[in-house]
C-alpha cells in the first residue's frame, strides 16, 4: 500500500510512515519506530561509513541520554546537517 501523498510548502511528505524495527543490541532484543525517511537515511549513512546498520546504531546507542528512536532521528539529522554546512 501506497502511503497518501500529502504537502506541506511546496514540499512533498510521503515517507511519514512510522515502522518497527527489531534489532538485537550487546545482546538484547529491542525495537526503534522510526519513520521510514529515517531509517533509510540511516542505512545510506551506515552504507557510506563502510558499516552496518546494527553497527551503527549501536554506536548511536552507547552515546544516547534518552529514547533510542529519538536518538537516531538526532544523529541522522546531524549528520546531514554537518554535510551540508547549514
Amino acid at each position: 500500500m501506497v502511503a497518501p501523498t500529502r504537502y506541506v510548502g511546496t514540499a512533498i511528505v510521503t515517507d511519514a510512515k512510522l515502522t518497527k524495527h527489531s534489532i538485537t543490541i550487546q545482546g538484547h532484543q529491542t525495537s526503534v519506530t522510526l519513520e521510514s525517511i529515517f531509517w533509510d537515511t540511516l542505512k545510506d549513512l551506515a552504507e557510506s561509513q563502510r558499516k552496518t546498520i546494527k553497527h551503527l546504531i549501536e554506536e548511536i546507542d552507547a552515546a544516547r541520554t534518552g529514547n533510542l528512536s529519538s536518538a537516531i532521528r538526532v544523529y541522522v539529522i546531524q549528520q546531514i546537517k554537518s554535510s551540508q554546512d547549514v
